[in-house]
C-alpha cells in the first residue's frame, strides 16, 4: 500500500540510504500510529535495493529492566565477528550481552566502543543502516550505547534510523541525529488513505472516522471496523486511548483460550511462540498449540513468524494487557515464571509482577538480580521493585537508598531525588539519613546549594563518624571539601571542615586526606601536602583513583607540574575502564595545568577532548571549566576573537552557578587578551578582580596563581602602588607555603616592581628551579631583557630577549613572541620570522590523533584511546597529511615531537 502524505519524508530517508555517512542518521518522532513504522519499512526496503546491509532492533516495554537487551538484538547477527575485537572491547561486549561468566559491570562507554568498532568493520565491507524502533522503551544501557555510536559515525558508511514516541525522553535526541517530526496527515491525504482501506464505508461513518482519527494513519486504518460498534467516546479521550479501546474490544471478542494466550504474549518479555504456548498451557491446564492463536491472527492483532509471535503495533500489546484484570495478569506472570528456571533474572521479574503484597524472598531475589545486572539502569529498577516488596521499612529504605546511589553514579538526578524522597517517607537510621543527605548533594559538587550547606555537611560527617560509619562520613566530608573549591564559605567554615577531617584518624599521607586538606586549606596545609606529593611522584600508575586524588591535591596547592604528572597518570586508567565521567575531570586538571605551564600544544587537544566528554557525560560545570582553559590557550596564541567568544561561553555557566574557579580563569583570560592588545588599564582591572573577596571570580587558591600577569599589567598601567600593597598582603601566605605557582609569581613581581634595584631580584628569580615551567622562564627572560635595555645595558639585554623569543616561539605565545622581537629590534638585533609550528595547523581533535600516530600507535590503538572507530582515525589522518605537507604517518614523528620535549 502506498504511503499517503509522506513524500518529503520519503525523500529524506531515501537520501539517508543512498549515502550512509553523509548524514549520521534520522530520528523519527511522533505519536502512536502516526506512521513511524511504515516509514521504517519503506526505508528498509529501499536499503535492500541499494545493497545496504540492515541491522535492526526495537525497544520493548517489558524488557526495559534488562540491561543491553536492545543491543543484543542489534548485534546478534554479528556475533561471529566478536572474536576480531580488541581484548578489552571483546570482554566488555561479551559480558554486556551475557556471553561470558564475568559478573563485573562493564563500562557502557567501553561497550559502546566495541559496538562502534564492530559496526565500522562491518560497514567496511558494505554500507550499513542501523534501525532502532521505539527507542523510548529501550533499556537505559542499550540507549546509552546507541547514542554513543550515533555520535561517532560521521566518518563511517553507517547511518542510524530510529523512532521515538513524541513527548518521551531518549538519549538519542542529543546524539546528533536529524529530527523528523511527523504531523497528522492533511485532510486530502487522510481522505485518500481512508478510501483506500475502507472504500465501502457509509458516508456518515466515514465522516465520523475522519473526525475521530485527526489525520492519524493507524486510526484511519483500524477505526473503520470498530467505530460503528463503539459508543460515542468522550471528546476528551486521547486518540491513543481510543485506539486501545478498539484493539481491546477486538480482543474481547476472541475465544477464551485465545485471550489467555494473547495475554501471556503481551506480558512476555520475549517474542518466543514456544514460551507463549507453554505458559498458556500451564494456565489452561492442557497443552496449547499454534491453532489457539489463529483467531488473533485473523483479527489482525498479531503475526506469527518462524518461532515468533509479534503484535502488529505496540498499542495492541498495551491494550491487551490493560484490558485484563489484575488477577489475570498476576496468573499470567506466574505461569511465565514457572517455565523460566533457566533464566533467573527474567524469572524473578515475572515472579515480582505476580506477587501481591510484601514478599521478602522475591525481594531478595530481585536484590541478587541487581547485583548481577550489567548496567546500573537495570539494577536500579530491580532494587526499586525489591523495595516495594520488602517486609520491613528498614529493608525498604536500604534498597531505595542503594538504588539512589546507583542513580548518582549514573548521573540521573531526577531518579535520585525521587528515590531519596521515597526513602524519607520511612523512619531512617542515622546512617540512612546521612546517606540520603550525601546522595542529594552528589551532583555538580553541590554548586547550586548555599555555602552554608558546607558547615552542615561537616557536622553531619562528624556525627556519622561518631556513630561508627567512617566510610559514609568520609564521603560526606569529601562532598563538603569539594564545595570549598567551587564556592567560598569563609575561613570559619573551612576551619570547621578541616577540624572534622583531623578527627577521622586518617594518616596525613592518605591520598583522600591530602585532597581534602589541599582544597580546604591550600596554604595552611600546603607544605605538608607538597612534601607527600613529591614523595609519591615516582609511584604513579599503580592506582588510578589514588593518582586522581593526588592530581587534585597538586592542582590546589599550585604545583601544576605535579598536577599534570598525576592527572596524566590517572587518565589512562579511567580511559581503559571506560569511566568517562572521571576521565573528564582528570583531563580537565591536566589541560588546566599544562596551559599554566605553557605547554599549549599538549593542553589544546586534551582540553578539546575533556570538553567533548563533559558534554557527553552531562557535566556542565566541568565543560565550563575546560572552555575557560580553551579560552586561555586561544589568548596566549594571540587568537583574541576566539578567546573572547569562549570566555563568554564559560562565563555564562560560571555566573549562573557562582563557580569561582571558572570565573577566575575567565578573568585571567580577559587580562591576557587586554595585555596582548595593549589595553593595560583593562588588564589590571580584570586581573585584580580575582583578588577582591567581594567579586564572584575571587578564588582563595587561584588568586595566588596569576601574579605574573597581574604584576606585568600593574607596571604597564602605572598601578605599582596598588599591586605592591596586594603583594604585602600575600607575604604571610608565601611564608606559610612552598607553593610553586605562588613563589614563582612573587619572585617575578618583586623584580618588575623594584625599579633600578631589580638586577639581583631578576637573577634570584632565574636561579630558581623552573624545570617544567617554560612559560614563566620565558616571561622572566623577557622582563629582565626589557629592564636591561632600559638601563642601557643593551648587549646584555640581547641574550635574555633572544632566549625569551626562542621560548615563546616554541610555545606558540604569539603576543609575547612579538614583544621579544620588538625589544630585540630596539636593541639592534633583527629576528627571523617565526615559522608556524606544525601543530598549530591542526584542530585540537586532529592534533590528538596526529600525536598518537607520531608515537607509533596504530589506527585501532588510537581509536581505543580516543573512543573512535579506527576507520574514523584513518579518515582524519588522510585530512591531516595534506595540511602538514606529508604523505605518510612515518613523517609525523619528526614534525610532532613528544609532549615532554617542549621548551623547558
Amino acid at each position: 500500500m502506498p504511503l499517503f502524505g509522506r513524500d518529503n519524508e520519503l525523500k529524506d530517508l531515501s537520501a539517508l540510504v543512498d549515502g550512509p555517512g553523509d548524514l549520521s542518521g534520522i530520528l523519527i518522532e511522533g505519536e502512536p500510529g502516526i506512521g513511524k513504522s511504515a516509514l521504517v519499512e519503506e526505508t528498509v526496503a529501499a536499503a535492500a535495493v541499494a545493497g545496504v546491509r540492515v541491522l535492526r532492533t526495537a525497544g520493548i516495554d517489558a524488557e526495559h529492566g534488562f540491561a543491553y537487551a536492545g543491543l543484543q538484538r542489534l548485534l546478534y547477527p554479528l556475533r561471529r565477528e566478536f572474536d576480531a575485537l580488541p581484548a578489552r572491547q571483546f570482554e566488555a561486549l561479551s559480558n554486556a550481552l551475557g556471553m561470558s561468566d564475568t559478573t563485573a559491570e562493564p563500562s557502557p562507554h567501553l561497550v559502546g566502543l566495541a559496538a562502534l568498532t564492530l559496526v565500522a568493520d562491518t560497514a567496511a565491507e558494505r554500507p550499513l543502516l542501523i534501525v532502532a524502533e521505539d527507542v523510548h522503551w529501550f533499556d537505559p544501557a542499550s540507549a546509552e550505547v546507541l547514542a554513543f555510536v550515533a555520535r561517532r559515525i560521521d566518518s563511517e558508511p553507517v547511518a542510524v534510523l530510529a523512532t521515538v514516541r513524541g513527548g518521551t525522553n531518549s538519549s538519542l535526541r542529543d546524539a546528533g541525529l536529524t529530527a523528523m517530526r511527523l504531523s497528522p496527515l492533511p485532510d486530502d491525504d487522510a481522505s485518500a488513505l481512508l478510501d483506500s482501506t475502507a472504500p465501502e464505508l457509509p458516508a456518515p461513518v466515514r465522516l465520523r472516522v475522519l473526525a475521530e482519527a485527526h489525520g492519524n494513519p493507524l486510526a484511519l486504518t483500524e477505526l473503520p471496523t470498530a467505530v460503528a460498534d463503539l459508543a460515542e467516546p468522550p471528546p476528551t479521550l486521547p486518540l491513543t486511548e481510543r485506539l486501545e479501546r478498539a484493539f481491546s474490544a477486538r480482543g474481547a471478542a476472541l475465544p477464551e483460550r485465545t485471550r489467555w494466550a494473547l495475554l501471556v504474549a503481551a506480558l512476555d518479555d520475549s517474542d518466543s511462540i514456544t514460551e507463549t504456548l507453554t505458559a498458556a498451557g500451564i494456565l489452561l491446564g492442557s497443552e496449547a498449540g499454534t491453532e489457539i492463536l489463529a483467531p488473533a491472527v485473523a483479527a489482525r492483532l498479531i503475526d506469527i513468524g518462524s518461532g515468533t509471535v509479534t503484535f502488529r503495533h505496540p498499542l495492541v500489546r498495551s491494550a491487551i494487557a490493560a484490558a485484563a484484570t489484575a488477577e489475570e495478569r498476576r496468573r499470567a506472570h506466574l505461569a511465565l515464571a514457572d517455565l523460566l528456571s533457566e533464566a533467573p533474572d527474567r524469572q524473578v521479574w515475572h515472579r515480582a509482577a505476580g506477587t501481591a503484597g510484601a514478599d521478602e524472598e522475591v525481594a531478595g531475589a530481585l536484590e541478587d538480580a541487581a547485583e548481577r545486572s550489567r548496567h546500573h539502569g537495570g539494577a536500579i529498577a530491580a532494587l526499586e521493585r525489591a523495595a516495594a516488596l520488602s517486609a520491613t521499612p528498614g529493608r525498604r529504605a536500604d534498597r531505595l537508598l542503594r538504588a539512589a546511589e546507583l542513580a548518582v553514579e549514573s548521573g540521573r538526578r531526577d531518579t535520585t531525588e525521587r528515590l531519596v524522597d521515597a526513602a524519607r517517607t520511612l523512619p531512617l537510621t542515622t546512617e540512612q539519613e546521612a546517606t540520603a543527605t550525601w546522595l542529594l548533594s552528589g551532583f555538580e559538587d553541590g554548586m547550586r546549594e548555599s555555602p552554608s550547606r558546607i558547615g552542615e555537611l561537616a557536622l553531619l560527617a562528624a556525627s556519622v563518624a561518631t556513630d561508627g560509619f567512617p566510610d559514609a562520613a568520609l564521603r560526606i566530608l569529601w562532598g563538603a571539601a569539594a564545595r570549598c573549591f567551587w564556592s567560598e564559605p569563609g575561613p570559619d567554615t573551612r576551619r570547621a571542615v578541616l577540624a572534622v577531617a583531623d578527627t577521622f584518624g586518617i594518616p596525613d599521607g592518605d591520598p583522600r586526606k591530602l585532597a581534602i586538606d589541599s582544597i580546604v586549606a591550600p596554604f595552611e596545609r600546603g607544605e605538608q601536602v607538597l612534601g607527600h606529593l613529591r614523595a609519591l611522584a615516582a609511584t604513579t600508575g599503580r592506582d588510578t583513583e589514588v593518582d586522581h586524588f593526588l592530581s587534585s591535591a597538586a592542582y590546589q596547592v599550585g604545583a601544576f607540574d605535579l598536577a599534570a604528572h598525576f592527572a596524566g597518570a590517572a587518565a589512562p586508567g579511567f580511559r581503559s575502564a571506560g569511566q568517562l565521567g572521571l576521565l573528564t575531570r582528570a583531563l580537565a586538571i591536566q589541560a588546566w595545568s599544562l596551559a599554566r605551564l605553557g605547554d599549549l600544544a599538549a593542553a589544546a587537544p586534551i582540553a578539546a577532548e575533556a570538553a567533548a566528554f563533559a558534554l557527553e557525560t552531562g557535566q556542565p560545570f566541568m565543560h565550563a571549566s575546560v572552555t575557560a582553559v580553551q579560552a586561555e590557550i586561544a589568548a596566549l596564541r594571540g587568537d583574541y576573537t576566539q578567546a573572547a567568544a569562549l570566555t563568554a561561553d564559560a562565563e555564562r555557566t560560571g555566573l549562573a552557578a557562582g563557580a569561582r574557579p571558572v570565573l577566575a580563569t575567565v578573568q585571567l583570560t580577559r587580562g591576557l587578551i587586554a595585555l596582548g592588545e595593549g589595553r593595560f588599564d583593562d588588564a589590571f582591572t580584570d586581573l585584580a578582580r580575582i583578588h577582591d573577596p567581594r567579586d564572584p571570580s575571587h578564588s582563595p587558591a587561584l588568586r595566588a596563581c596569576f601574579l605574573t600577569e597581574l604584576a606585568e599589567a600593574a607596571v604597564r598601567a602605572g598601578q605599582t602602588d596598588a599591586v605592591a600593597e596586594l603583594l604585602r598582603g600575600l607575604e604571610p601566605v608565601a611564608a606559610s607555603t612552598p607553593s610553586p605557582a605562588l613563589h614563582i609569581g612573587m619572585r617575578y613581581a618583586r623584580a618588575v616592581l623594584a625599579g633600578d634595584a631589580a638586577a639581583d631580584l631578576f637573577a634570584t628569580a632565574l636561579k630558581a628551579d623552573l624545570t617544567g615551567w617554560p612559560a614563566e622562564r620565558g616571561r622572566l627572560h623577557l622582563a629582565y631583557g626589557e629592564w636591561l635595555r632600559r638601563q642601557r645595558r643593551v648587549v646584555e639585554s640581547r641574550t635574555h630577549l633572544r632566549t625569551a623569543r626562542e621560548i615563546f616561539d616554541a610555545l606558540g605565545f604569539a603576543a609575547w613572541s612579538e614583544r621579544a622581537r620588538l625589544e630585540l629590534r630596539s636593541a639592534g638585533e633583527s629576528s627571523p620570522n617565526r615559522d608556524p609550528d606544525a601543530r598549530e595547523q591542526l584542530t585540537p581533535h586532529e592534533l590528538s590523533i596526529a600525536q598518537l600516530a607520531a608515537q607509533g600507535l596504530t589506527n585501532r590503538e588510537i581509536g581505543q584511546r580516543l573512543y573512535l572507530s579506527h576507520r574514523t582515525v584513518s579518515t582524519h589522518l588522510h585530512r591531516i597529511f595534506p595540511k602538514l605537507g606529508i604523505s605518510s604517518r612515518g613523517d609525523l614523528a619528526a614534525l610532532l615531537p613528544a609532549a615532554n620535549e617542549t621548551a623547558g
